[in-house]
């Protein structure tokens, strides 16, 4: 099997990407969490906005789809709103 430079190149910034898409979802998925396992509306607004530029980001980027955003924000929203 021939093994042209460009394929080479393509698998490693592949590997790079996959790499970065994975580390930013785990880092997506546990900023979430911690939403909605807080029970302190103060403390819980401080992590909602820094969990909200992330989905957006996150969307923008092609990292999510754009109605996924939209849901995980409006779980993250309900839950906020019924500590208040």
């Amino acid at each position: 099997m021939d093994r042209h430079p460009q394929q080479i190149k393509r698998e490693r910034q592949d590997k790079k990407r996959r790499q970065n898409n994975v580390s930013r979802m785990s880092e997506l998925k546990t900023s979430i969490k911690k939403v909605l396992s807080t029970n302190d509306h103060k403390k819980a607004q401080e992590i909602y906005r820094d969990t909200v530029k992330q989905i957006d980001k996150a969307a923008s980027k092609g990292l999510i789809k754009k109605n996924t955003a939209s849901r995980r924000k409006s779980r993250i929203t309900r839950h906020l709103n019924s500590l208040s």
